[in-house]
């Protein structure tokens, strides 16, 4: 065998990949040793004793390159975790404006900056008032988004340049901020929320008022005219002055006719001036998107209905100010919706807690400043194709005339108490045919459900009206010096012959717990149901509140000098009226 052997054999090491470019040129070249020791094997015959050791000599060299392989990615990670380490951290800014292609205005640390951007930083990334990365030349090389934290400040003013105004606290000067890429184009208004970043430059983003967005419902409430009973004339009182001027539009143009804005719903509680409220809404909503606007009309036409259910109490609060910004975003959320397609009905239950008679005072009175503020509001309304005004209210004689005058509320419709006509029709709202009835009451009275029913019903209503000492409720003494007696027939509403039926089904369900087998409404239930009622309800008032209480029964006070109750049949004592009038 010769004695000649390569100069050199050995392959470069070092941790940048130059071992293996190396390698690969030898391999190329015919150099590598693992091949010259293949050829010197391939050249020797089996028999020759020298094979072994080449064969030695090629797994020794296989190992060595494998060892030397492992090294050098071992090597290469070290070398990148250390140049992480050692590599300058980059500053995180926020983008302030693009003044021209591949430049940024930045601001970092509290300074700005007019930087280069990374070509490979996608232009859609680039908005303003999202976090940045730059490195130590200023250059922008990442988008990171928009931050998540930051103030929230309520807005004063949207200028018409498209900045913000924001007014802080006392003592605290205003603020004039620009907004981020996602805000331009949004309609915002005095009161919204605006989270605005860190830096105090940007606004970022404008938040929902979840005061606000409780009182909108999806849809106009489902309930139709046939669901009320018993207030056939304050039904068609109502539908006459919503309905008719959008049936017969080209009578009422004869006529030079303004249509009504708003309607009060007034009576004693329990009586269905919510329901009614719901109805009208639902009824008038369906006529306008079904009727033709005339050519003259610019407003958009109406596709849907939005029904905004304001309990009074709801709108008052603490905070001087407050409560007039939350009648003002009311509105213009109705008028936001109107400009959507979609007609708007703002109904305002217990209307006299906010709209209640101004005081001549001194002291500050939240009427004085909450009045002025939803007359003016209901004034710049043109008519019921804008937004619609639904109040209601047990003691109208509270509300400020101003808000009742016409041109704001223009009809005053009176819920009255059911007589018995109409109690019967709104028992049968509530005792319907699908309702299960006792198979020996069927049998008993004989015919199909319809006529027991029927026969269930008067039977009720007989318990209620009739004129027994065991209907006594209360005796009013008279400044005539009569006495006049109130039996359960002149106290009943709504709301007491819908809880005398839920009665009658609980009794009805908890015998069929109990006996374990199917029962069924009879009349026995319905009778029992209407003792507890108004047994519960006996009751006198305290002192201080007779005069109000005398008013929600639909008596004038000033004629009233004593209230008793009846309980088993005899007179208490009296509660005299005088001595607090």
């Amino acid at each position: 065998m010769s004695d000649h052997r390569p100069t050199d054999i050995s392959h470069p090491q070092s941790g940048d990949g130059t071992g293996r470019e190396a390698g690969k040129r030898e391999a190329q070249t015919g150099t590598d040793p693992l091949e010259l020791i293949e050829q010197c094997l391939a050249a020797f015959s089996e028999d020759d004793p020298r094979q072994k050791i080449l064969y030695k000599l090629r797994h020794a060299v296989m190992l060595s390159s494998a060892s030397n392989q492992q090294r050098e990615a071992e090597l290469k990670k070290i070398s990148e975790v250390v140049a992480k380490l050692t590599a300058p951290a980059n500053r995180i800014g926020t983008l302030l404006e693009i003044p021209g292609e591949g430049l940024a205005r930045i601001l970092v640390g509290g300074a700005e900056y007019y930087a280069n951007v990374d070509p490979r930083v996608p232009a859609t990334d680039l908005k303003v008032g999202t976090q940045i990365l730059v490195n130590e030349a200023y250059a922008v090389i990442k988008t990171l988004g928009y931050d998540l934290n930051g103030p929230i400040l309520k807005l004063s003013e949207a200028l018409a340049d498209g900045r913000l105004r924001f007014e802080q606290e006392m003592g605290r000067q205003s603020m004039i901020l620009q907004r981020s890429s996602d805000l331009v184009g949004v309609d915002l208004k005095a009161g919204d929320e605006v989270r605005i970043d860190p830096s105090h430059r940007i606004a970022i983003e404008k938040l929902e008022d979840r005061k606000a967005s409780k009182h909108v419902l999806d849809e106009v409430p489902k309930v139709t005219w046939e669901q009320i009973g018993g207030q056939s004339e304050a039904i068609s009182a109502i539908r006459k002055a919503i309905e008719y001027p959008l049936l017969h539009a080209e009578t009422f143009e004869q006529f030079k006719f303004s249509q009504p804005k708003g309607f009060l719903l007034y009576g004693p509680p329990g009586c269905g001036k919510t329901l009614i409220g719901q109805a009208a809404a639902g009824s008038l909503s369906k006529l306008v998107s079904e009727s033709k606007a005339s050519g003259s009309d610019q407003r958009p036409p109406v596709t849907s209905g939005a029904f905004l259910h304001i309990k009074g109490p709801e709108i008052l609060n603490m905070w001087l100010g407050e409560s007039e910004r939350m009648v003002r975003d009311l509105f213009a959320q109705a008028r936001a919706r109107r400009k959507e397609g979609a007609l708007p009905f703002i109904f305002i239950d217990e209307a006299e807690s906010i709209l209640g008679t101004r005081r001549a005072m001194r002291s500050f009175n939240i009427s004085n400043t909450l009045v002025p503020m939803f007359c003016s509001e209901m004034d710049g309304i043109e008519s019921l194709r804008d937004v619609v005004i639904i109040l209601a209210s047990n003691r109208p004689d509270l509300i400020d005339p101003a808000v009742l005058r016409p041109g704001r509320i223009d009809r005053k419709i009176k819920v009255s108490r059911p007589d018995r006509a109409a109690a019967a029709e709104i028992l049968k709202v509530y005792l319907t045919e699908e309702l299960p009835l006792d198979p020996a009451v069927v049998a008993e009275r004989g015919g199909g459900k319809t006529k027991v029913f029927g026969s269930l019903v008067e039977e009720v209503i007989d318990a209620i009206f009739k004129r027994t000492d065991e209907n006594r409720l209360l005796s009013i003494r008279l400044r005539t010096g009569q006495n006049k007696v109130l039996y359960r027939g002149d106290l009943v509403s709504g709301a007491i012959l819908s809880s005398i039926v839920q009665r009658a089904k609980e009794k009805a369900i908890d015998r069929t717990i109990q006996a374990g087998k199917p029962s069924g409404l009879v009349a026995k239930d319905l009778l029992d149901a209407v003792s507890e009622e108004f047994r519960e309800g006996e009751m006198l008032p305290p002192d201080d509140a007779a005069e109000e209480w005398l008013k929600l029964l639909d008596h004038h006070p000033e004629q009233v000098v004593g209230v008793s109750s009846f309980r088993c049949g005899r007179q208490v004592e009296e509660r005299l009226i005088n001595q607090i009038i």
